[in-house]
């Protein structure tokens, strides 16, 4: 399924992976140009006035998805807010049949979270034309606006120019969508020097951490690090015996201000949420001047509303 037709336009948001550098740029670009409206610092824009977009989400979200509800109102959309828990869905309906049906209420976006990989691309695959899908995660295959947020951030507080920085990505990262997309538009942009970070049964797949130096020693990998992309350790690993504890986790993994001083002294921190704070950050880190954990979170509506303009406006 392509996300681009023959002229290069837009039609999906399913993946990072492929997206054309030129694509991936002009997003973060609109993006950094209409953040004051997505922060509700100017008045909303009318772009897309008479559209309507649904929120398909069949996994909790609250960042995600409050985020696309923001930036779908802030550009003057209709919204309809779809809970796969309060709904037909909880009768047997399938998430295509779902989509059809408010597709034939005249719906055209559909943002679509999703537990299973592919899901997105799927309901893409069957859409009719005209309407877009936008991937909000699915399984852990993929989660593009994450991606591009987080890309944002570091470029606000570090430059265009990727190849110059020293990446160190911590955490959970085999079972991990964020760090997907993360890895994907990190190396479209350039990025060289990437360290992937986690005990041994936490690090990705060769095809994942292609191009990336692996370590299982945090202290190391901080020497001089530019970024820090930390990633969410899921609770259900320690069910799985894929981790003995979090006090473990956090001794050998945990981000600490005592820690921090390892890297570069301006580098910057990042995590996409939600925070296990005291496993994998502290208080002082996540609150603190290096942390741009809020930053992220106000990037994504811009994101977000920047992803809604070129696909329906």
């Amino acid at each position: 399924m392509t996300q681009l037709d023959s002229d290069g336009r837009l039609l999906h948001l399913l993946t990072l992976e492929g997206l054309p550098r030129q694509t991936l740029c002009r997003i973060l670009d609109r993006a950094g140009a209409i953040r004051d409206t997505a922060l509700g610092r100017t008045q909303k824009r009318d772009t897309l006035v008479g559209r309507t977009v649904c929120t398909l989400f069949f996994e909790p979200s609250t960042r995600t998805r409050s985020s696309f509800q923001i930036a779908a109102q802030r550009l003057g959309a209709d919204l309809i807010n779809f809970d796969a828990s309060t709904s037909s869905a909880r009768k047997g309906e399938t998430a295509l049949d779902t989509l059809r049906n408010l597709e034939a209420m005249g719906v055209r976006g559909f943002i679509v979270r999703h537990p299973e990989d592919g899901a997105a691309q799927m309901l893409a695959r069957h859409a009719h034309e005209g309407t877009a899908v936008i991937n909000a995660g699915d399984g852990r295959a993929s989660h593009p606006t994450q991606g591009l947020l987080d890309m944002l951030s570091i470029r606000q507080a570090k430059g265009p120019d990727f190849s110059m920085r020293k990446i160190v990505m911590v955490g959970d990262i085999k079972h991990s969508r964020v760090a997907r997309s993360d890895l994907q538009a990190l190396r479209t942009l350039g990025a060289t020097d990437i360290t992937l970070c986690a005990p041994d049964n936490l690090l990705p797949e060769p095809a994942v951490s292609a191009g990336c130096r692996t370590t299982g020693d945090f202290d190391a990998a901080l020497q001089g690090a530019d970024v820090l992309m930390m990633l969410r350790l899921q609770r259900e690993r320690m069910e799985e015996g894929l981790v003995t504890s979090l006090e473990d986790y956090h001794r050998h993994y945990g981000l600490t201000a005592a820690r921090l001083k390892q890297a570069a002294p301006d580098a910057v921190v990042l995590h996409p949420g939600p925070i296990n704070r005291g496993v994998e950050i502290t208080d002082e880190v996540a609150d603190g001047p290096q942390s741009l954990v809020l930053r992220q979170v106000g990037n994504g509506v811009a994101i977000r509303m920047a992803v809604l303009e070129m696909l329906l406006g």
